[in-house]
């Protein structure tokens, strides 16, 4: 999927958000992150805290600096200031700024580790003004730019040497991956696109667990109970949202990921595949500048 992007100068971001978004051009991540606040708790932030641990392979981040691009809620961003990192958070909805905003000030007011910015990763002014870093983390966010491997290739020129590179990625399942490409842009099309998307997909699929469930003799409320030490601390129903919306929406095969990135300098190190379906794969380089 190719998409031909024109990147606002950087102090009109956020009317060329609002303006996509009018569109039907672009999901409203941010208000779905604002309704994820009101139901996150200690539990979320230690699964955060944890999976950044595991992802990255190590035990803290002390004198690291991290950087979140597409922050969301702000959840790994505080994930990564816990870890001991110097952050710096940015997004392109104007929502999922504010909402990295209230986490800071709730959990980090009085901090000078960690700032919150408006901006887009295919802004290559902006790119450039913010420097590198030792973490740059992007889960879940670059294939939703309208500019997949730009926004790639962006987020690359923050690592400095020796630094991880932490991203996710849609995995591509060809046929199917497009038709849920159209069921996206359908859902954020207006009102009716989205009820109806909405309504067809998410009582389904929680039938669809629940008979699961019975037959094979689990605990239906367990799941959405423990829903969260599955799933990085998310919600399952914020979940269904983010993904039934994301748009616009590339994905790539792990291969067509991997073997681009290695011969840019970097080798991967930790690697989580969507084990067949069209959900996430996330990949972890580190940089050594031994490429072309």
């Amino acid at each position: 999927m190719t998409n031909t992007v024109s990147v606002p100068p950087q102090a009109d971001v956020s009317s060329a958000h609002a303006a996509e978004v009018a569109a039907g051009e672009r999901f409203e991540f941010g208000k779905n992150w604002r309704a994820f606040l009101a139901e996150m708790n200690d539990a979320s932030i230690a699964t955060a805290v944890e999976s950044l641990k595991s992802m990255l392979g190590v035990s803290d981040l002390e004198g690291k600096t991290f950087l979140d691009i597409g922050s969301g809620s702000g959840l790994f961003s505080l994930a990564a200031h816990r870890l001991g990192a110097r952050v710096t958070s940015f997004d392109y909805d104007t929502d999922s700024v504010g909402c990295t905003q209230e986490l800071r000030r709730r959990f980090a007011a009085t901090s000078d580790r960690w700032q919150v910015m408006q901006g887009s990763v295919l802004d290559d002014a902006f790119i450039t003004s913010l420097g590198q870093y030792d973490v740059v983390y992007s889960w879940g966010v670059l294939h939703h730019t309208g500019a997949m491997w730009k926004a790639i290739w962006n987020a690359e020129r923050c690592v400095r040497s020796e630094g991880q590179f932490f991203i996710a990625l849609y995995n591509d399942q060809g046929a199917w991956s497009h038709r849920w490409a159209r069921i996206k842009r359908f859902y954020c099309s207006g009102p009716v696109g989205k009820a109806l998307v909405t309504g067809t997909f998410i009582p389904f699929w929680v039938a669809r667990e629940f008979l699961a469930d019975l037959v094979w003799g689990r605990n239906p409320v367990a799941r959405y109970r423990e829903y969260g030490s599955a799933t990085r601390g998310m919600r399952v129903f914020r979940d269904y949202h983010d993904w039934l919306g994301g748009y616009p929406f590339e994905f790539a095969t792990p291969e067509a990921v991997i073997l681009p990135i290695q011969r840019k300098g970097y080798h991967l190190t930790n690697l989580k595949t969507a084990k067949g379906t069209v959900g996430c794969v996330e990949y972890v380089f580190r940089r050594t500048n031994a490429g072309n």
